[in-house]
């Protein structure tokens, strides 16, 4: 796979893949949303940039950023990432 640019090591998102899974934020400074928790100094932000997420659940409606924080966390993190689905 192909290292990105930005981030050494780090697969490139495929670039035939579906435009949603190319365009998906990769950091939280790409996350748009949530400024509450996830600003500059909010509770979610530093315990995610300080790895301190011992377990999280995301829960709401579809298209809402749930997966997309999910890989984030899982990315910035060294915790163990297991991604459920209820539909599945």
């Amino acid at each position: 796979m192909q290292a990105s640019l930005f981030r050494p090591g780090r697969p490139a998102p495929n670039p035939r893949g579906p435009l949603a899974a190319r365009m998906r934020p990769r950091t939280l400074d790409e996350f748009v949303g949530q400024e509450e928790i996830l600003g500059p100094g909010r509770i979610l932000r530093n315990a995610i940039e300080r790895d301190l997420l011992s377990s999280i659940i995301l829960w709401g409606p579809p298209g809402t950023g749930k997966t997309s924080l999910a890989m984030i966390i899982a990315n910035a993190t060294q915790s163990h990432f297991v991604m459920l689905s209820a539909v599945t």
